[in-house]
């Protein structure tokens, strides 16, 4: 199964707000990066992704799950870009810092650290299953 990681500002759209949706979701609207959107489109129903805060905090929150495939946002006048819906699965119980994932050789090559600035990623299993230990994620 493939795994991502999707950032977001934790004022603007937080992991309790991503939870308050419950089993409807919430679309995953306003990305306007190619790279991202393009991420976005090979995801499928069902595939999961970290939550991850960035900011002040630089931290993976909480784990979501695709509910809807890429379709276009309504939010995006161009028409140019998409969105997929996600809902919230679990928390992280021990959220895991940037910091944490830099430090660790093993997550050297993550996407996360050689591309921080992406806001849709692919996350390897390997990395998947580190991190989730990591986190306390059973």
């Amino acid at each position: 199964m493939p795994y991502w990681l999707m950032k977001t500002e934790a004022e603007t759209f937080s992991w309790d707000m991503q939870k308050k949706k419950g089993a409807k979701g919430e679309p995953w609207s306003g990305v306007r990066n190619w790279q991202a959107a393009r991420n976005m489109k090979a995801m499928k129903k069902g595939d999961l992704a970290f939550f991850y805060h960035t900011g002040d905090e630089k931290r993976i929150v909480g784990i979501v799950e695709v509910i809807g495939e890429y379709r276009k946002d309504p939010t995006d006048e161009t028409g140019r870009f998409g969105l997929v819906d996600v809902k919230a699965v679990r928390d992280v119980p021990k959220p895991v810092t940037l910091a944490t994932i830099k430090a660790t050789p093993k997550l050297k090559d993550m996407v996360l650290v050689k591309y921080s600035r992406l806001s849709v990623q692919p996350v390897k299993d390997t990395e998947w299953a580190i991190i989730c230990e990591m986190g306390g994620v059973k």
